[in-house]
């Protein structure tokens, strides 16, 4: 899954809209963070705590979590091997989260 993919994901979803900048844009809801990506093959999602292990567990070679994000609701998506339907997922769960 490309940047440009990802961000035209997140874009359908409802209320969210595309901040950050050219080399690292960023989607939110409600000024609330969905997606970024952080470098060209790494993506940041949050995600809510009680579902990351499931997540992680389902898409083992799509998602990690550095050992700065352990205590924060957000996994790293690894587009360069990353399935688009686990991408897609993750993005779903983090929109969910925003929307409470």
């Amino acid at each position: 899954m490309s940047p440009d993919e990802v961000g035209r994901y997140a874009e359908s979803l409802p209320g969210v809209r595309r901040k950050g900048t050219a080399s690292r844009p960023a989607w939110y809801v409600r000024d609330r963070l969905v997606v970024r990506l952080h470098d060209p093959d790494t993506l940041v999602v949050r995600v809510p705590l009680d579902r990351r292990e499931a997540l992680l567990e389902r898409f083992p070679d799509s998602f990690g979590v550095p050992p700065r994000m352990e205590a924060h609701h957000k996994v790293e998506a690894y587009l360069d091997r990353a399935q688009p339907d686990a991408v897609r997922a993750a993005i779903d769960l983090a929109w969910e989260m925003q929307q409470r």
